[in-house]
């Protein structure tokens, strides 16, 4: 597998986390890949052979070739039908608010084609200008512009927000929604509202998934000698609490994950994000 990432234009980082491209030559019978939660919606366009999301059992879709990944809760699996080749867009969890006007709860745990949520001929133009883009540079360049020229008629997203995820990154996402409102119950009522329309799930939600992160990169880098020392050191309440979560956005235990075949794509991610 060959996952590189790149940074967005200056204008576009507070917004876009980054760019990323994934390759992976095509392989006789490939395995499902489980995809973990990471709290960001990506648009991505597929510029290799299709792939496969399968929705329950061995029933699938073949995912859309230039799309928005909303937010998802729960992990799902996905299966190359042969060469991988990816280009796609990370945005913050705030970040992709600010390019459209439907809420982004309505995009969580689906694909949506990019011609439904931008205007049809521009998105797509876009696609069919990364698709035929000649390098990685290129595609980076009309996506900086495609999201610029998207961005000048759109307001800025709300400080509430921001202000709240920045504070659950700081700390990990081991801080309480309650903490940081100072237990305002007006304004945990307003928060809540705004979260589901501007990031597509709850700040108690995106909380857990960012405390998940913290755990999954000491598994993937620092080798801790038991699951109580991630637990401690990732801040929750204790070990089964950790394995409750773990396993409710992974669909494994902390001790299956580096050995599950199914994981090696999410492990990428973690181990270059």
């Amino acid at each position: 597998m060959n996952y590189q990432t790149f940074l967005p234009h200056p204008d576009l980082a507070p917004l876009v986390k980054c760019y990323w491209t994934l390759e992976v030559p095509a392989q006789p019978d490939t395995p499902r890949q489980r995809i973990v939660p990471d709290g960001c919606i990506e648009m991505a366009f597929i510029l290799g052979d299709d792939i496969k999301r399968f929705t329950s059992g061995d029933d699938f879709i073949l995912q859309p070739r230039a799309m928005i990944l909303g937010q998802t809760i729960e992990p799902f699996f996905i299966q190359p039908t042969g060469h991988v080749n990816t280009f796609a867009v990370r945005f913050y969890p705030y970040g992709f608010a600010n390019f459209v006007s439907v809420p982004i709860k309505e995009l969580a745990n689906k694909e949506t084609p990019i011609e439904v949520l931008f205007e049809k001929e521009s998105a797509n133009t876009l696609e069919h200008k990364i698709r035929s883009a000649a390098s990685t540079s290129e595609r980076i360049a009309l996506a900086d512009a495609f999201l610029s020229d998207q961005l000048k008629s759109r307001v800025i997203i709300d400080n509430i927000v921001k202000s709240t995820i920045d504070k659950l990154f700081t700390a990990r996402g081991s801080t309480s929604i309650s903490t940081i409102l100072k237990d305002d119950p007006s304004k945990r009522r307003q928060l809540e509202r705004k979260f589901l329309k501007q990031v597509g799930m709850s700040p108690k939600q995106l909380g857990k998934v960012i405390r998940l992160q913290t755990a999954l990169n000491m598994l993937l880098h620092q080798q801790p000698e038991s699951l109580t020392q991630i637990a401690y050191e990732s801040e929750y309440y204790d070990q089964a609490h950790f394995i409750k979560d773990f396993k409710e956005f992974t669909g494994t235990t902390p001790k299956d994950f580096q050995h599950d075949d199914s994981l090696l794509l999410s492990s990428l991610f973690y181990a270059k994000d």
